[in-house]
């Protein structure tokens, strides 16, 4: 299944495993531009409790570049912003067995 193409002033932010289930959604579509640092605050507010049970053990990628949201929240207004039309991935650790 493809994503539709985010709108105008959008970036588009795509859920996998975990995230998927805590949102029920496969992506969403964000206003852009938005600091990496703010991306969490953003999805707590959308979705309560996802930073402690999805977030905090999850990978981000930006244009499928591994983020370290941490080390962009120190920089704070330098650190990386999520541009229009951008591509973000909520990736949670996988298990196998």
């Amino acid at each position: 299944m493809s994503t539709p193409k985010a709108p105008p002033g959008t970036f588009t932010l795509l859920y996998f495993a975990a995230a998927t289930s805590y949102t029920r959604r496969q992506h969403d579509h964000l206003d852009a531009p938005l600091p990496v640092a703010a991306l969490y605050d953003v999805l707590e507010k959308r979705y309560p409790g996802i930073r402690a049970k999805v977030l905090s053990s999850s990978a981000l990628t930006v244009n499928l570049d591994y983020v370290d949201v941490d080390e962009e929240g120190a920089r704070g207004e330098a650190g990386m912003v999520i541009k229009e039309g951008d591509e973000v991935a909520v990736i949670p650790p996988v298990s196998s067995g």
